[in-house]
């Protein structure tokens, strides 16, 4: 569990770094073309939030909690006329940034620590996993709720 405490604090501290290198992917990459309706500063804040904040959100935060942040980040990006695809492509983009980042900076040296590296890995994935679902939870509601207004 120490090795897992202190991966997610080296994402932690390096948050900033992380968030701003995703949004130049993000600005770059053909499948998230949408995403240039988003302020980069919208999108770097709001994941910067998640980095900075990644062990309150593998540990202390409830289901409703991501629920809560997820719908609205979907509905928002709803709003802002990102397809449902392109938000969860972000989503993943999003994991698979940390991803990369920990396998240039974590190298396991025991197997007790390759074991904390895979308990790391399989709360991301449970988080991003749910972030996703209920991402594309508030983007329906969105488009249902426009879409009641029009008919």
């Amino acid at each position: 569990m120490l090795l897992a405490y202190r991966l997610v604090r080296l994402i932690e501290d390096r948050s900033d770094e992380l968030a701003s290198g995703l949004v130049q992917k993000l600005q770059r990459d053909p499948n998230t073309r949408e995403y240039l309706q988003v302020p980069p500063e919208d999108f770097r804040t709001a994941v910067y939030g998640i980095y900075h904040n990644l062990g309150e959100w593998l540990m202390g935060k409830t289901e409703a909690d991501i629920k809560n942040r997820y719908v609205a980040i979907g509905a928002k990006r709803a709003q802002q006329g990102v397809s449902l695809s392109e938000l969860i492509y972000a989503i993943n983009l999003t994991k698979d940034n940390l991803l990369e980042f920990l396998k240039d900076k974590a190298v396991a040296e025991r197997p007790a620590e390759a074991f904390g590296e895979l308990e790391v890995l399989f709360l991301l994935g449970q988080f991003f996993d749910r972030a996703t679902y209920y991402a594309a939870v508030g983007y329906e509601q969105a488009r249902e709720a426009r879409a009641a207004v029009y008919a």
